[in-house]
């Protein structure tokens, strides 16, 4: 893949905060020995990649919006164009020190999303995407899987937790689909799962309760990669926050399975 300059503008961004969370990180299991724990210094680690992702996409794109898990909506002249950013994508993993987690970029023209970008400075693996020009990871061109029965599928999903998500709903959802499919997996990292599909390590993927800047960026990773994307009810996942991904075939499997389930 030769990178469009939007793309290198975002990858640059990425890498620059990715070597400020991987220092970080390697820090957090020095602290897990203390009585205060690492929580607050894990806190202060993404807020500081959050405004090091601001400068540096402002200063590249100095009209666009920028939406912040951290930092919230700041307002852009161009109001087509709104950056979509997590800073740390898997905190909780972040926290324990499991080397699972991401820097998510997504770019949305008039509710689109158009490109993004996902890299864990963890493992080095970057996944990069951009409407009518494909998805890599490391250069490597992506393509969902193409397996068409559930039987033969791994499905990624998410699991709610305290203070986050409808456990009767989940346990409904998981009774429907363990018995189907070949497995199920909860990495714990959203945009990390929706790349996976993106990169046929995963057949599919279906979380509720999701945010924008969790899945901006692989929603256009898995449609440049052949996939399809949608809300499990058929609306707009970034407005709604419940996302199915696979195959063609896969989708509408799940869709079919999940949507009375709702």
């Amino acid at each position: 893949m030769i990178p469009s300059a939007l793309i290198n503008v975002m990858v640059k961004a990425a890498r620059r905060a990715g070597r400020s969370l991987k220092r970080d990180f390697g820090e957090v299991e020095n602290l897990q020995v203390s009585m205060k724990g690492p929580a607050d210094f894990v806190s202060k680690a993404d807020k500081r990649a959050e405004e090091m992702l601001y400068d540096d996409l402002a200063k590249a794109r100095p009209g666009y919006g920028f939406i912040g898990e951290e930092g919230g909506t700041r307002e852009g002249s161009d109001k087509s164009h709104t950056w979509i950013v997590d800073p740390l994508d898997g905190t909780t993993n972040f926290l324990h020190g499991i080397p699972h987690f991401a820097i998510s970029i997504g770019l949305v023209r008039d509710d689109t999303p158009i490109a993004g970008v996902i890299y864990n400075p963890a493992n080095e693996e970057l996944y990069v995407a951009e409407r009518g020009k494909g998805a890599f990871l490391n250069d490597t061109r992506l393509r969902v899987a193409n397996r068409n029965q559930l039987h033969d599928c791994v499905i990624g999903c998410g699991l709610p937790h305290i203070g986050r998500g409808d456990f009767a709903q989940n346990q409904r959802e998981m009774l429907a689909l363990q018995p189907k499919v070949a497995g199920l997996r909860r990495f714990g990292t959203a945009s990390l799962d929706l790349a996976a599909v993106a990169a046929g390590r995963f057949d599919g993927f279906w979380e509720r309760n999701l945010s924008p800047w969790d899945i901006a960026a692989g929603i256009v990773m898995i449609r440049e990669a052949g996939g399809t994307v949608g809300d499990i009810n058929g609306g707009d996942p970034l407005k709604t926050g419940d996302i199915v991904a696979g195959n063609e075939i896969i989708h509408g499997t799940l869709v079919r399975i999940l949507k009375p389930l709702t």
